[in-house]
């Protein structure tokens, strides 16, 4: 996919993710990106690894870097614990009214992945994040088994709550069908 079109989905969902109550600090944007690629489809081209918290690119945080310098995201500093967010800016919205055809093909999965994780804590994320993973990278597909295997990866992730994230991916599976 071309550059400017990349940047302009990623500032999408970025704002998308604030309207359901995100507040875009970077793992956020890693895992939210980490599910419109791999969840929906959507033809990023970002490497993903399994990194600490998680699926995590590194090309992903450089773009980000990127487009902070060039104006296109701004960081919005949180009280203690939180980390920054980051927020689109007036110089985004330029980008974006170049690329409707885009932004509309893709608007459907940016909304349907905004509204299923934008209130998802850092932990939750990790976890259901990792559940993609796992779901992807292992021809495994019994729940209790993917649930072992996260546990495997993420020793901190007690069985129940890898239970918990993948059934919620399960049933994200399920309603992106239906609207498909």
């Amino acid at each position: 996919m071309q550059q400017l079109k990349k940047m302009s989905i990623i500032l999408s969902l970025i704002d998308t993710l604030k309207k359901h109550g995100s507040w875009c600090g970077e793992t956020h944007i890693q895992k939210s990106l980490y599910f419109l690629q791999e969840f929906t489809g959507v033809p990023l081209g970002f490497d993903f690894i399994l990194y600490k918290h998680g699926p995590f690119s590194f090309d992903l945080r450089d773009e980000l870097s990127s487009m902070q310098a060039d104006n296109m995201l701004k960081i919005i500093l949180q009280p203690y614990p939180y980390g920054p967010s980051l927020e689109t800016t007036e110089v985004s919205m330029d980008l974006r009214s170049r690329f409707p055809v885009t932004l509309s093909k893709y608007a459907s999965a940016i909304e349907f992945i905004s509204k299923n994780l934008g209130t998802l804590g850092v932990a939750e994320l990790e976890r259901i994040a990792t559940a993609l993973y796992v779901t992807k990278t292992n021809i495994e597909t019994d729940p209790e088994k993917r649930a072992k295997r996260i546990c495997q990866l993420k020793p901190h992730v007690p069985m129940n709550k890898a239970q918990e994230a993948v059934n919620m991916l399960d049933e994200m599976f399920n309603k992106f069908q239906t609207i498909q």
